[in-house]
């Protein structure tokens, strides 16, 4: 079954239609699936096109566009990144994405991606944990209880089988909130008092704060052996999270290292300080974690292939559903090389009516 064929309907996943979406499958199982499907794409890396995001930078944040194909279709995202956007009762990420078919230009998607990016940034990184980090890891701690940590804990809870979750934040009311939205799933919840409390006994640690600026979530001393580390929240240049001495120490994995260099954590280090592929490992060609006592760490920025997954994923759950509108985007005429004879026919219509 395929979504419909006419050139001048675009199907369009609006925020409701996407949240009736998510519930419809379940936020668990949809965050396995995206992960499957990410992983999937991962390991054909080499098939696609890639390219930094496109930035346009400004003291108060920054507006990316993450394109990518590989060959049969095309994609990419438009998103925001805006701290400052909380104090207005905004969103700090907006996003919206397109997929097209390679062979024709024509768009075959339109979503809504400020709910989708959640969702998959959350699933790559319980990909990352799954391949990185310790077998018997049932304990993770967040630090930034924002927009983005339920997606976290129940996409690593899904795919790591962890069953605590440590939560700290200096504004107490995201960890409120947090500890309220994960009731009830599956998970024991702690909130904690400082950092350092919330990662005691943490395998698995999360780092996904907001502010756009060189800071230190976690300290060298903070971290013992046997951990993995997700670094979510350093995602543009001049904004980190974990003090350079942890990067000296870890095994460092990251999407695409053009990118992670210049926005990543691993901006703070020389540019030819040695760190891993995360598609290599998935793709048999790299190590993940070598022994018990290494302390891993996906250095998470965000890249096109994973939008790409998402759309894609999205693209093959819709059919059947009304989980989407049709959208009349394109330009059809009877005869393609008679562009203005449809203002024309469309002009005498009006006139008539």
């Amino acid at each position: 079954m395929s979504l419909p064929s006419r050139h001048a309907l675009v199907p369009f996943v609006s925020v409701e239609n996407m949240m009736r979406l998510v519930l419809h499958i379940g936020p668990e199982r949809m965050m396995v699936e995206l992960a499957q499907t990410i992983e999937d794409d991962f390991r054909r890396w080499p098939e696609f096109d890639k390219t930094p995001r496109v930035a346009s930078h400004s003291d108060i944040g920054v507006i990316e566009l993450m394109p990518t194909s590989d060959g049969r279709h095309y994609g990419f995202k438009y998103v925001n990144g805006h701290p400052a956007n909380t104090r207005q009762g905004l969103q700090t990420v907006t996003a919206f994405g397109l997929l097209a078919d390679v062979a024709t230009g024509y768009p075959i998607l339109l979503s809504e991606m400020t709910v989708l990016t959640a969702l998959r940034t959350a699933a790559t990184s319980a990909m990352a944990a799954k391949w990185l980090a310790p077998r018997d890891a049932r304990v993770m701690a967040i630090i930034g209880n924002g927009a983005q940590a339920e997606f976290q804990a129940l996409a690593i809870k899904a795919l790591c089988n962890i069953d605590e979750v440590r939560l700290f934040d200096i504004d107490t009311a995201a960890t409120r909130k947090c500890v309220a939205n994960l009731a009830g799933r599956g998970l024991r919840v702690v909130a904690c008092a400082t950092a350092e409390d919330a990662i005691l006994g943490a395998q698995i640690i999360t780092t996904c704060t907001a502010d756009k600026q060189y800071a230190t979530i976690l300290t060298d001393n903070m971290v013992g052996g046997g951990v993995h580390i997700n670094a979510v929240g350093g995602d543009c240049p001049g904004k980190t999270e974990l003090h350079r001495d942890i990067l000296i120490r870890a095994g460092i994995f990251v999407e695409y290292p053009p990118q992670t260099r210049v926005e990543g954590e691993i901006q703070q280090l020389d540019p030819d300080h040695p760190v891993t592929e995360l598609w290599q490992v998935i793709a048999g060609e790299a190590p993940g974690r070598t022994d018990a006592a290494q302390v891993t760490l996906f250095d998470s920025v965000g890249f096109a292939i994973e939008d790409f997954s998402a759309l894609r994923y999205l693209h093959q759950a819709l059919p059947g559903t009304d989980f989407y509108q049709e959208l009349d985007m394109i330009a059809d005429p009877d005869d393609p090389r008679d562009l203005f004879g449809m203002l024309c026919r469309a002009e005498a219509s009006a006139k008539v009516a």
